[in-house]
């Protein structure tokens, strides 16, 4: 196949994975909103650290959700200011912070984590299970290509 051809097939292929990725990131945004009266990126702290029940730092924090720490700390402090999280010193280094779940932010993000399952679940409905097999492993191929030619 020509360059050019090769290059236009992947320009379309890109517009299309991000459109979709868009559209299921905005339906995601209007639904917390709507149902929680929160944001994505509140969600995906929330998520975080309930995925690490001993908590995590703010660096450790910034890091795996790939934000500045300006932007956890924006965001972090709205949630303490709502009990959602709490924020300890950290007994290996008095400088530094821990953010954990607060029982109630374990439950109200129990509650929202099903409910992003159920919108997520209703996005993907009209794919057959052999369809989502085939695109994870597309996606996967693709992902180790990206991987595999940097810029």
């Amino acid at each position: 196949m020509r360059a050019h051809a090769r290059g236009k097939r992947s320009l379309r292929l890109w517009l299309r994975l991000l459109r979709c990725s868009s559209q299921v990131e905005k339906r995601i945004r209007v639904q917390l909103q709507r149902e929680f009266s929160t944001t994505l990126p509140r969600f995906d702290l929330l998520a975080a650290l309930y995925r690490r029940a001993e908590g995590v730092t703010m660096s450790e924090l910034s890091a795996s959700l790939r934000v500045s720490n300006g932007n956890v700390t924006v965001v972090a402090t709205r949630l303490i200011q709502d009990e959602l999280i709490a924020k300890i010193t950290d007994p290996r280094d008095r400088r530094a912070s821990i953010l954990c779940l607060t029982p109630r932010g374990r439950r109200m993000f129990a509650r929202m984590a099903h409910e992003h399952e159920v919108w997520v679940t209703a996005m993907f409905d009209d794919l057959t299970v052999n369809q989502c097999a085939d695109l994870m492993e597309l996606l996967g191929t693709l992902r180790q290509s990206i991987e595999a030619n940097p810029l």
